[in-house]
């Protein structure tokens, strides 16, 4: 429990009336009688606003500036936020730091589960971090956090927060070029996590980062998994004479479970015990999950960026079956857009019998170019059989509004929804 009472690291007034917590958060509206609430200062509104909402929800307390009933009272609660989860990581003896332009969630998740860790969840901004830092921070358990970036600087300001024992780059590729510039920018960026601590890094981003050990599968590679098999029904590999199963799952998923079992090897931790933990992996929705059943579904429309897009086309061809992929605009790729949605789609037609492509670069990405979901609906539901196999991917656009999203094309969890629909009866596939 989180107690207001006890010694803070940082000067604080505590009211009374506050009381011990299980866990903090920055969201007013997940308040509780077990969440306390941190008013933080937002771009259009400051959660000050929002405090007696969350007392009225019974927060046992909140971190904020005013002087209320139940309040941890402080000239800044940011910085005090960011100090409490400083003072809370340092009593963790292993935390793992994973950045990546593909598959951090994924590097995290399978890390976490050889590790036996806590981890967090898919929001990681910093304060979602520094929360996290105080709930598990002296827990005892391994910590895996996920540190993504969209600008300069911003990897610097996490790793001073997380200070990670073992900073992992998955993967080095276009994305956030709109900030970051290039991929030597992004490489450089992300390279931070790496730099006085102990490091690995993909086989993939190996090349950015020479001397650096290295996970995956290959020659030369210092923590490798061996006959590595990949099929639709998921991938099989040995490390270190143990073997691994993973259902349903891809070579990135592979190299995940690679990363995973060597982080536990470093930790003394019994890799048989390590590779059954793995097996049971589930990561979160639009991840790259295979939904079989009379036709497949292959939902990874998450997020997209050039690496991430060839990766799925290339684990698409795999599958037995009439291969289809549905592609949509790749965002916050810079001046060099038009150029990569071409080089993917190129791709595509390699990978996939019929390829569909939606909103901008619609031509680009697909032999059936569509302005809008609806449309590109109207066509592919018609279009599937028994037997095909579809893979769905694009950016989310997560900030933008439905009709922009239909409009551009991004936000493609609709077209999953709707084949999932159709798969399970809703209208027989010819």
């Amino acid at each position: 429990m989180l107690d207001p009472h006890a010694s803070l690291p940082f000067p604080a007034t505590v009211h009374p009336q506050a009381r011990p917590a299980a866990r903090l958060t920055w969201d007013s509206r997940q308040a509780s009688p077990q969440v306390a609430f941190v008013a933080l200062p937002g771009e259009k509104t400051h959660g000050n606003r929002f405090v007696e909402a969350a007392l009225a929800a019974g927060a046992p307390f909140v971190l904020t500036d005013l002087d209320v009933p139940g309040a941890v009272r402080v000239p800044d609660a940011r910085e005090a936020l960011l100090a409490w989860a400083r003072a809370e990581r340092a009593r963790n003896p292993l935390v793992v730091g994973i950045t990546g332009s593909v598959g951090k969630t994924t590097a995290k998740s399978y890390a976490a589960a050889a590790l036996n860790a806590a981890f967090m969840p898919v929001y990681n901004t910093i304060p979602a971090i520094a929360c996290f830092l105080i709930e598990f921070g002296r827990s005892g358990a391994p910590l895996v956090v996920e540190m993504g970036i969209d600008r300069p600087g911003e990897m610097a300001e996490l790793v001073d927060l997380v200070q990670p024992d073992v900073g992992v780059v998955t993967s080095v590729g276009a994305a956030h070029l709109e900030q970051l510039g290039s991929v030597e920018g992004v490489a450089r960026e992300k390279g931070i996590i790496l730099a006085g601590r102990r490091g690995l890094v993909g086989t993939q981003a190996a090349p950015f980062y020479p001397g650096v050990d290295t996970y995956g599968f290959g020659e030369g590679v210092t923590y490798a998994g061996e006959g590595l098999d990949v099929t639709p029904a998921g991938a099989q590999f040995t490390f270190r004479g143990v073997p691994v199963t993973l259902p349903l799952a891809s070579r990135v998923q592979a190299e995940a479970a690679v990363l995973g079992l060597a982080l536990a090897l470093e930790a003394g931790m019994p890799l048989p015990e390590a590779a059954r933990r793995l097996a049971g992996v589930q990561v979160p929705g639009g991840r790259y999950q295979v939904h079989p059943g009379r036709f497949t579904v292959i939902d990874d429309a998450y997020n997209a960026s050039p690496l991430a897009v060839t990766a799925a086309l290339d684990a698409l061809a795999t599958f037995p079956g009439r291969r289809i992929s549905v592609l949509g605009r790749m965002l916050e790729l810079g001046t060099t857009e038009r150029e990569l949605h071409a080089q993917v789609g190129a791709h595509a037609r390699q990978k996939a019998d019929l390829t569909y492509g939606v909103g901008a670069f619609a031509a680009e990405l697909g032999e059936r170019a569509y302005r809008t979901v609806p449309e590109l609906l109207a066509d592919l539901l018609t279009e599937i059989r028994n037997g095909d196999v579809v893979l769905v991917k694009a950016s989310r656009g997560i900030s933008w509004t439905p009709e922009r999203r239909a409009q551009e094309g991004v936000g493609l969890d609709v077209v999953v929804e709707a084949l999932l629909r159709v798969r399970d009866g809703e209208k027989a596939p010819r």
